[in-house]
């Protein structure tokens, strides 16, 4: 058995252990509690009650410790209780939770600001402001845009995801279940082709250089360049599947973005911190956005996001333009300094590199095996698999289910995603131990070779 005394607290047993069935009788007596109390909207990938969680493991209710493939959707990157986070927050915490940075400000808020220009590709002058989450941070940015722009109409692309609010909703590609039965949504966005390397019709070889020039072609001619404020993209789709752009892609749409004035805005919520074996996703292609959103891995688990940008853009806004009563709180300040602190004194990048080493040649050979593997994709320790019928391209959505399903039967945390729910996303915490890594990657073996 291994332990830790880095993340999730000291002596937490770095093993799977199930000691009932998934889920256990305490999780399914609370889970009765969450269908009486909390509206069925909200839903539920694992129904197992979490009472400790730290390095790879999550242990629930009923004493079972789960190998973690999901990291609370890419935010526990330095894992569930890394020292120095914790560290901070309880002490914070003990001094003042809250004043709000509008009315009376604190140093803290600051200083994350200052690291994320620091951090965020490019050397130009740049300005950042905390809110509370992710699609808070998009919204915010296309404002930003807006206004600096005196343009109206966002371009955004097929299969992303940006959000739950009514902006980000109707920014968001897939309707079912984000935006089905919310309409009517907000005007002037605008949807053209991602370079989506498998699912290309001329194949992949053709797909960065047509799906630019379809993309070009659509905003010149359907919305017109001089009308666009923003074009605002993943540099890795998260939701829609984890689809990394065919190479050139990404660089293609911002050579057009910069000979036209539009502001491009790389929304590196899900992908941001190290995930991709990179600080930050756009950094593989050397891309320098005009604007870059953060959040999920920003603060390990505590509500924070960021708009980072160039201050001409950003110092564009009217004074009380941007803000809100939450954003920057200070314990979530302090949690994300602990954070970039994690990140550099563990070599965090270095890991989530390691963690695609292994994982990536684990899921080709998968493929190799398997027929009903149509793709294996991603970068670092953000990797997929897109589950097809065998023989064809026709996705296999009720395959996914049912890994998935095997998966969390044998205690192995796994989410799925994409635009045809056919694909099983893996986002292993960048601290987990390389044992764990293996395991949860022979579990989920075996559950492609018992479907």
């Amino acid at each position: 058995m291994t332990t830790t005394t880095a993340e999730g607290g000291p002596g937490l047993p770095q093993e799977r252990r199930l000691v009932t069935q998934i889920p256990g009788p305490r999780s399914r007596e609370l889970f009765a509690r969450k269908q009486a109390a909390v509206p069925p909207g909200i839903g539920t990938t694992l129904p197992v009650f979490v009472t400790h969680a730290g390095g790879g493991v999550v242990v629930d209710a009923d004493g079972n410790s789960l190998i973690d493939f999901g990291s609370g959707i890419a935010v526990t990157s330095v894992g569930n209780a890394a020292p120095r986070v914790v560290e901070r927050v309880r002490r914070q915490a003990g001094e003042f939770t809250h004043t709000c940075f509008m009315v009376t400000p604190y140093e803290s808020y600051v200083t994350v600001c200052e690291k994320l220009n620091a951090l965020t590709p490019g050397d130009h002058e740049k300005r950042t402001f905390l809110v509370n989450s992710g699609a808070e941070a998009v919204e915010n940015a296309v404002k930003v845009a807006r206004s600096a722009t005196g343009r109206q109409a966002v371009v955004v692309f097929d299969h992303g995801y940006h959000g739950r609010t009514l902006l980000t909703m109707t920014l968001t590609a897939k309707n079912m279940p984000y935006k089905q039965g919310f309409g009517p949504f907000a005007p002037e966005v605008y949807r053209v082709p991602l370079a989506y390397p498998y699912r290309w019709p001329t194949g992949p070889e053709h797909c960065a250089e047509e799906a630019a020039e379809q993309a070009i072609d659509m905003i010149s001619k359907q919305v017109g360049a001089a009308n666009v404020a923003a074009v605002v993209i993943e540099p890795i789709a998260g939701e829609g599947g984890f689809i990394v752009p065919a190479r050139g892609f990404l660089p293609r749409i911002l050579e057009f973005c910069k000979a036209n004035g539009i502001v491009f805005i790389a929304d590196e919520v899900q992908t941001g911190f190290a995930r991709t074996g990179s600080l930050f996703a756009c950094e593989d292609e050397g891309l320098v956005p005009d604007i870059i959103t953060t959040a999920k891995g920003i603060a390990g688990g505590l509500p924070l996001a960021a708009v980072t940008g160039r201050a001409d853009l950003l110092d564009a806004v009217h004074v009380g333009g941007l803000g809100g009563t939450y954003g920057g709180n200070p314990l979530a300040c302090e949690a994300a300094l602990g954070v970039l602190e994690t990140i550099e004194a563990e070599d965090l990048v270095g890991k989530a590199a390691r963690i695609g080493e292994i994982m990536l040649p684990r899921l080709r050979s998968l493929q190799e095996r398997f027929e009903i593997i149509g793709d294996v994709r991603g970068r670092g320790a953000m990797t997929a698999i897109e589950l097809v019928t065998p023989g064809t391209k026709d996705p296999h959505p009720t395959a996914a289910a049912e890994i998935a399903k095997r998966c969390h039967a044998e205690g192995l945390v796994v989410l799925t995603a994409g635009t045809y729910g056919n694909v099983l996303r893996f986002l292993p915490p960048l601290v987990m131990p390389e044992h764990l890594l293996e395991e949860g990657l022979g579990i989920l073996e075996k559950a492609v070779s018992e479907l």
